[in-house]
């Protein structure tokens, strides 16, 4: 089984070697971005796909809509640091098979690749409870009210990325980013794009 890791840490890309190390049947192949991450999929065309959420240009999410828009079948687990419910929520709900935390069980991430890798789904147990459990604590969360690609937006908008610099980043238009980024202000009762960053970095979406 061949498992593309994109990840822009050489010290998470190590740590997948190391624990992926066991596992003879798995071929690791890597990128260090949403680009090269494209690029490697399309040439190589992996059975599984490890994204890192927090990319250093367009984020996971951003790139996992890419590779499923080209291959709808795409088996991808999604990886981050955030073990809040509502990030494994937008990552089923962008098409990821699997969801894992950085801060979990490494032994995680070798089971997901595992049952993804032959057609199953895979959440962590603590992160699976959350998510039955989350109910009117996660409608709470500001994040919840916002789409897959809402949050992307305010992520690059966090990051200092312009309308135009996110235009170009997601594939889409100046007049629709800036519709969204207004849409974005009215559903998180903010008025101003610093209030929007602010917001942004507090939730650990930037």
């Amino acid at each position: 089984m061949r498992v593309l890791i994109v990840d822009d840490h050489p010290i998470v890309a190590s740590g997948c070697r190391a624990v992926l190390s066991g596992e003879p049947e798995i071929a690791l192949l890597e990128a260090a971005d949403a680009e090269g991450g494209e690029r490697v999929f399309t040439s190589e065309q992996p059975d599984v796909c490890v994204i890192d959420i927090n990319l250093p240009t367009v984020s996971g999410f951003e790139l996992a809509r890419r590779i499923l828009e080209r291959q709808p079948a795409a088996r991808i687990i999604m990886f981050s640091m955030n073990d809040d419910p509502v990030f494994a929520a937008r990552a089923i709900e962008v098409g990821a098979k699997g969801y894992v935390s950085k801060s979990g069980d490494p032994n995680d991430l070798v089971e997901a690749i595992v049952q993804v890798g032959r057609g199953d789904t895979y959440l962590p147990p603590a992160i699976a409870r959350s998510l039955a459990f989350a109910g009117p604590t996660a409608a709470q969360s500001p994040l919840a009210k916002l789409t897959s690609r809402e949050m992307e937006i305010l992520r690059l908008l966090g990051a200092g990325k312009s309308l135009t610099e996110i235009a170009w980043l997601v594939q889409s238009s100046y007049k629709t980013v800036a519709n969204t980024s207004s849409i974005i202000r009215q559903k998180l009762g903010v008025r101003t794009s610093g209030e929007l960053v602010r917001l942004a970095i507090d939730h650990g979406v930037a």
